[in-house]
């Protein structure tokens, strides 16, 4: 680690063993520090520490920080190659140069818009349904790249992300963190074993107004129980080590 005593940047060896990085896979600013860098520094905790643990943690944000940074670089100045690939699919005839700096400012407006309007979706939601109360779920639904527009796409915030890590960092003293997967459904955030849906761990729902953690029991019934914010999912670590002692006691 590397700090000023203000910016903090954690480093390992993952391009070349016994060889720090150029890149960090972890920086933050103490003044500017998210909710979702606070919960990656969970992990270092003593009492969460483990090195194998860290070190795929380390792995998965080195690359989602550097696809983070170009992705926010194509949105505020996308480049030709991004640009060609939207235009190529609308545009009837070839895309001169002309053309091209047409549809870089069209693709600049179209993500603006879209961005924009996923916000304002989600204040509507929330001021219009503030005691809406908890619908039974449907199936989780997985949309094709052919699947009609207009349904409803789901999206996988950083807080349902924060509380899987969470989970992870409660479990792995019993499995590799790697068995310890998630999917995204309409309605609640789905946490399994080994990416089986035959093994439920626990269930999130946080984009309500109220928020609230979905624990299975050995006939694999849910009991939902409210929780305040996502730090809270600490006090389940004993419900979710039972819940997947189940699996690992069938498994032998």
């Amino acid at each position: 680690m590397l700090t000023n005593g203000l910016i903090f940047r954690f480093y390992t060896d993952l391009v070349e063993p016994n060889k720090m990085d150029e890149k960090p896979f972890l920086e933050f600013n103490i003044e500017e520090i998210k909710d979702g860098q606070i919960e990656q520094l969970k992990e270092f905790h003593k009492a969460y520490f483990d090195v194998d643990n860290i070190y795929q943690s380390a792995s998965e944000l080195k690359y989602i920080n550097e696809i983070r940074q170009l992705v926010n670089q194509e949105f505020h100045e996308p480049n030709d190659e991004f640009v060609k690939y939207f235009a190529r699919q609308v545009y009837p005839s070839v895309v001169t140069s002309k053309v091209l700096e047409a549809f870089r400012v069209l693709v600049k407006r179209t993500i603006t818009n879209i961005i924009n309007d996923t916000i304002n979706d989600r204040l509507k939601s929330a001021i219009s349904k503030p005691d809406s109360p908890i619908q039974e779920e449907p199936t989780p639904v997985v949309l094709s790249p052919g699947a009609n527009t207009q349904e409803r796409e789901i999206v996988t915030t950083q807080e349902e992300l924060e509380g899987f890590y969470i989970v992870r960092s409660l479990l792995r003293q019993k499995v590799p963190s790697s068995r310890i997967t998630h999917r995204d459904a309409l309605s609640y955030f789905a946490i399994f074993l080994d990416d089986n849906n035959r093994k439920p761990l626990c269930r999130l729902y946080l984009n309500n107004s109220k928020k609230y953690i979905g624990i299975f029991d050995s006939e694999k019934k849910e009991s939902k129980v409210e929780i305040q914010t996502i730090d809270d999912i600490y006090k389940f670590g004993s419900e979710l080590d039972s819940t997947i002692e189940i699996y690992l006691d069938t498994k032998k």
